[in-house]
């Protein structure tokens, strides 16, 4: 694990990502922390992808530290790069790797010996948007990521997988890519359906949903401040899942998975984003906790303190009895596999007088058999 020291981000780099060098000016906007001390057994994180993920990629600082309030010491972010400067501390080790495409990398044979270097136990992967831009075909682009699994699994059977809808794309040089990201996303889900296992989950993580070239990014492609705290965001309550659930060998790891013949369960946890005068915005992570896939879940949301939801992203928001509500999986996160999870983003509205944000959440499965 390598901590960087807060320093100061003005000119910090000429970016090579994508085809096109880019000069990125990013003013913090979050205070230093300090990190704290790796447990003995840290869980190893590997970062994996390509500049939105490493030049510098600043939502890893976000969420590194957003990790350590939530109480998660014992990670060690991995990888074979250095952090880059980003005016806050954090452990900025990763994989994220300038203007590669993920086809190349596994065309190439590149992952293992970084595996073998950094031996991850989860890996968070924002990967292709290198490939998208230069017209390679969802099927080639998946056929890598087929590998990259085998190779992680190859190294450690039990890795755990997050895996990104990416973040959209709409460069003045390139007028078919939107289009090509959506289509692209489309495939994701199933995917990580197919590809998913109880030994290794796949989950896959929406950073596509709400996510605007106009304001989140500088040139159409790499985020801003604005992007990088949505890419944070996105990444933390399902990443502080799979902390929640151990890894196997760690003390409160996963256990023996239970009867065969149990019915589909889920659970729902909620957890508060930000917060303003008369609303706030909040993420709900669903996972299936039981034998079977699913093959879709409801969720009722009932806020405290008479909030209303008025939006809902990675869900379709049902009807509402007396400020309680029902948001059920879209079309491309409702099969989840067992063990696996994803999430869904909401924004409420608040009266004068409601306290913290706070909502009680629970979930009901459906699976065919």
């Amino acid at each position: 694990m390598r901590v960087i020291d807060p320093l100061p981000l003005r000119a910090l780099l000429v970016l090579t990502a994508l085809l096109l060098p880019l000069g990125l000016t990013f003013t913090p906007p979050f205070a230093p922390r300090a990190a704290a001390a790796p447990d003995a057994t840290p869980v190893r994180v590997m970062p994996l992808g390509d500049s939105i993920t490493g030049s510098p990629g600043c939502w890893r600082a976000l969420l590194w530290n957003r990790l350590l309030d939530a109480g998660h010491t014992d990670i060690d972010f991995v990888g074979t790069l250095p952090g880059q400067g980003c005016g806050v501390a954090y452990d900025g080790d990763n994989e994220g790797h300038g203007g590669e495409l993920v086809t190349h990398l596994a065309d190439q044979g590149l992952l293992p010996g970084r595996l073998a270097a950094t031996r991850p136990d989860i890996v968070v992967m924002h990967f292709g948007t290198n490939d998208v831009w230069s017209s390679v075909s969802p099927d080639r682009i998946l056929a890598a990521y087929t590998k990259l699994v085998t190779q992680m699994r190859a190294a450690n059977p039990d890795t755990r997988l997050l895996v990104a809808r990416i973040i959209p794309m709409n460069p003045a040089g390139c007028t078919g890519c939107a289009q090509r990201v959506v289509d692209f996303n489309a495939r994701i889900p199933g995917w990580a359906a197919e590809t998913s296992t109880t030994r290794s989950p796949v989950t896959v993580v929406d950073q596509w949903t709400g996510f605007d070239t106009a304001t989140d990014t500088y040139d159409g492609v790499h985020p801003g401040d604005a992007g990088n705290e949505k890419i944070a965001a996105r990444w933390y309550p399902a990443l502080a899942d799979v902390l929640d659930q151990g890894v196997p060998g760690d003390p409160g790891g996963p256990g023996d998975p239970g009867d065969p013949g149990d019915g589909p369960t889920c659970t729902a946890s909620f957890r508060a984003g930000s917060a303003w005068q008369g609303g706030y915005q909040a993420e709900v992570t669903v996972r299936n906790t039981s034998t079977v896939a699913l093959t879709g879940w409801t969720v009722t949301v009932a806020p405290a303190d008479g909030a209303q939801l008025t939006q809902v992203w990675g869900g379709t928001l049902g009807t509402a009895d007396g400020g309680t509500a029902t948001v059920t999986h879209a079309g491309w996160n409702g099969a989840l596999a067992p063990g696996t999870s994803t999430s869904f983003g909401f924004i409420a509205s608040t009266p004068a007088t409601s306290g913290a944000p706070a909502a009680t959440v629970d979930c009901t499965a459906t699976a065919t058999f």
